[in-house]
């Protein structure tokens, strides 16, 4: 096996990181690079799910990922004007179908963390901070990028460059690739605190309340300091101000509508983002590929994001390993895009744009209907199972697994 320059990823994120690890797991030589100083700690994903934790433990991170995160079994469906449970789903149904039947509550930041300290083990991986990826040359066996670094330019020479540098990637404008879809014209506000939802409701750690006026998800995280925290995740109404959405009077007010309480929420944290359903045209061009949020977006709704960015990670890191060791030809990498673009528009686009319309529908009889339909997919073994191995993204796994020819 001839030598060859280290794969470059662009991106120490949660996807960019677990690239990085599982590419030197496979026995080749990464070089990271984050533009920040340090992971982005501003909350963002956190579900982990049954198929991913497959993953991460094939990466030797399932213990941390458990130690540090929320285990959560059970997800719930609820009717926030009635303050009705419509539906529970037991990830118990799954027993047979996997070794983590449940989800796990990790913030993204610890997973990228747990990644970014396991790589700096491996004497062929390395992690750059504070540098900036500024341009991107494509070569006949080579790539090559410049790198802003506390003032100096530094350019390296990698075999690939992936893209794992999030929803406005540098590498996928780069490389010119459009990001075809739309973006929903209100914004979705997170008010994370330390109220205990789940004793004034009754409700479970993931829980998603359906309303036509405005709709709020439930998560229940440990926080940094293993206390545990709550987000409250729902929509705003478009042309509201930043001022009007962020400011103390506004954030209790949207609390206490959702559910009183005698005295005042104690908020951590407000973030207040656009959503997106955009997936680039491509996922691969020439030696360069894009991966998780530089490849798609969507909105969070059922966590599927961030989830099936790192699916993309570890493929992509398999298939280069395979090329890499000579155990397969150059041209095997085109598996890439023909396999993970239709994924993630069957398993995560189409799902999570029905989620979405799912809490938020303003039809009395389309709402009903949900909810029967609901009721009747958790009251049924074989549908409840089916629901969840399409949620969990287990389904997405098997089956494209099943249907790729062996190499």
């Amino acid at each position: 096996m001839k030598s060859q320059p280290p794969v470059l990823v662009v991106g120490g994120g949660p996807v960019g990181a677990v690239t990085g690890l599982a590419l030197a797991r496979e026995g080749v030589p990464v070089r990271v690079f984050e533009a920040d100083a340090q992971v982005d700690e501003q909350p963002r994903a956190a579900t982990t799910h049954s198929a991913t934790l497959e993953m991460l433990a094939d990466l030797g991170l399932i213990e941390e990922v458990m130690r540090r995160g929320l285990v959560a079994p059970v997800f719930q469906f609820w009717d926030r004007p009635s303050g009705q449970l419509i539906a529970e789903f037991d990830h118990a149904a799954l027993k047979n179908d996997t070794r983590f039947p449940f989800a796990v509550q990790c913030e993204q930041h610890k997973l990228a963390n747990m990644a970014l300290d396991r790589l700096r083990m491996f004497p062929h991986g390395r992690v750059d901070l504070s540098a900036r990826v500024e341009t991107i040359e494509q070569r006949a066996d080579t790539v090559e990028i410049t790198i802003l670094n506390d003032g100096r330019i530094e350019r390296v020479t990698g075999s690939y460059v992936i893209g794992a540098d999030g929803g406005r990637s540098m590498v996928r404008k780069a490389l010119g690739i459009a990001f075809d879809g739309y973006t929903f014209p209100e914004r979705f506000l997170v008010l994370t605190t330390t109220f205990d939802f789940a004793t004034a409701l009754g409700c479970g750690i993931r829980s998603y309340f359906s309303d036509p006026e405005e709709w709020t998800n439930l998560f229940k995280i440990s926080g940094n300091d293993g206390r545990g925290l709550w987000r409250a995740v729902s929509p705003t109404r478009p042309g509201e101000t930043d001022e009007e959405l962020l400011n103390e009077a506004a954030a209790q007010h949207r609390l206490q509508r959702f559910c009183p309480q005698p005295g005042s929420y104690e908020i951590v944290h407000r973030n207040l983002y656009h959503v997106h359903q955009r997936v680039a045209a491509t996922f691969a061009v020439g030696r360069a590929f894009l991966a998780g949020d530089a490849a798609h977006v969507n909105n969070p709704i059922g966590g599927l994001g961030l989830n099936c960015g790192i699916h993309d990670a570890v493929e992509l890191a398999g298939m280069i390993g395979k090329v890499w060791r000579e155990e397969a030809p150059l041209e095997a990498l085109a598996g890439y895009d023909q396999k993970r673009r239709p994924i993630n528009i069957k398993y995560v686009q189409e799902q999570s744009i029905a989620n979405k319309k799912r809490l938020e529908d303003r039809d009395p009889q389309l709402r009903e209907a949900n909810f029967d339909a609901l009721r009747r997919t958790a009251a049924d073994p074989a549908a409840h199972r089916a629901f969840l191995m399409r949620s969990s993204l287990l389904e997405s796994v098997r089956r494209t697994s099943e249907s790729m020819p062996a190499r």
